[in-house]
This record gives structure tokens, sequence and C-alpha cells, in this order.
């Protein structure tokens, strides 16, 4: 656990450090596929001015896209690739509660995979091993609800993200 929280301090402070230097390199001013960008700044000061793992998200459901893709980032090994299966194990909607910084601070099944106890339990500690989550800078804690796409292997996908289904 210690050396864990070490590793995580040793890449915030790379990061950080990197984005600094970045910033310094001067910007054409383009975003990056994927990000929200913020017309009142330039790219260069939210860049300097946003702790490493920060969203700019402006809402809940924009909020969506950069819990996914950390859930994404934290579990490669375990993402379905390509389109999931016609039938899946177990489909599932959760509400994670996220304060200010990031930490997950409840969960609440909004349709839960009663008949997979075993893919509810691995989807809360798939949830709880990715946190903290990126801090949403513009709302402070945040709702972030998803429905999880979980194949019996323990692969799965978000809907956020999905690449959707074979048909049968």
């Amino acid at each position: 656990m210690i050396k864990n929280t070490f590793s995580r301090l040793g890449l915030l402070a790379a990061c950080t450090m990197a984005a600094a230097w970045l910033a310094g390199c001067g910007s054409t001013g383009s975003t990056v596929p994927g990000q929200i960008s913020d017309a009142t700044a330039p790219r260069e000061a939210v860049a300097a001015a946003e702790p490493a793992g920060s969203s700019r998200a402006r809402t809940p459901r924009e909020y969506r896209q950069d819990a996914a893709r950390h859930v994404y980032a934290r579990n490669a090994d375990r993402i379905y690739a390509g389109k999931l299966p016609p039938m899946l194990y177990a489909v599932g909607v959760l509400e994670v509660k996220l304060d200010a910084r990031g930490q997950v601070t409840g969960m609440h099944w909004l349709r839960a995979p009663k008949h997979a106890p075993d893919a509810i339990a691995g989807i809360e500690r798939t949830v709880l091993a990715a946190a903290p989550y990126p801090v949403a800078t513009r709302l402070g804690s945040v709702v972030w609800t998803d429905t999880w796409l979980w194949d019996r292997s323990g692969r799965f996908q978000l809907d956020t993200l999905s690449e959707g289904q074979l048909q049968q």
C-alpha cells in the first residue's frame, strides 16, 4: 500500500513536470481528440493550472467520458476488445458518487445484475480499485452513472465507450 502510494506520487510529479514543460513549448490552440476545449482560457494556462488527472467536464454527462477512459486505462487487460457477443453474462447500471478529490464516497445500483453476484462484486471492486478518479474541477463532487457490459470471462466494456454488440 505505501509503495503504491509513493509510485502514484512519483507519477503525479512526473506528469506535473511534463505538463509544465509542454506549457512552455507553445501551442497552436488545437484540441486533443476527446478533450473538452475551454474557449475562455489558453490551452497552456489550463494545462499548467490544473493538477494531472483532472477533468474539465461541465456536466455529469460530460464527466462520464473522463471516468470511463480512466477505468479503461486502469484495466486495459480486462477491456473486451471489439464488438461484444450477442448474449452478455451481466448488464448493470451503477451510480458512483465521487468527492471533490476523485475518491469514491458511495455506489448505488440502478439496475443490478442480481443473477450474477460475482459480476456485481467484480464491478464494485473495479470501481474502488480505479480510485482516485479525475478531479472534476468545474463540478467539485460528481455522480457518475454508467452501464457495465460484463462478459462471463470477467472482461467488460462501459456503455459510454462501447464498441457495440454483434448481431445474433
